[in-house]
């Protein structure tokens, strides 16, 4: 089974520039989550937005590339079901005419599996 969560816009601090650490600004999150549905047992998505939200803003990342390791952790380790991860983080004004971007695919971590 596969969710995807398109163009999750939230705003927060993120950077390395110094307006950057002092004005919150737009992310935009894209995941498709690949996931072992079993018997009702489902991945509420509205919970996993609202977390990936709170966990980067909570966090203050610098980097976008910190940011998408940050998610990939905090899916897997709260997910175990997850058996696959495509994650993509936009920063879509950071620049005047072009988005910045960011993104990974991940399997399930062997330590993570579930029979």
């Amino acid at each position: 089974m596969r969710i995807e969560i398109s163009d999750l816009r939230f705003e927060t601090i993120i950077g390395v520039l110094d307006f950057e650490r002092e004005e919150e600004q737009t992310l935009v999150a894209d995941l498709k989550i690949d996931y072992d549905y079993r018997d009702g047992d489902y991945l509420d998505y509205a919970e996993i937005a609202q977390s990936v939200i709170e966990h980067i803003q909570s966090r203050r990342y610098e980097l976008l590339e910190e940011a998408l390791l940050g998610v990939r952790e905090l899916l897997f380790a709260h997910h175990p079901e997850i058996l696959r991860l495509e994650c993509r983080l936009c920063k879509p004004h950071i620049l005047p005419h072009a988005e910045v971007a960011v993104s990974g695919a991940w399997e399930k971590p062997a330590a993570n599996k579930r029979d």
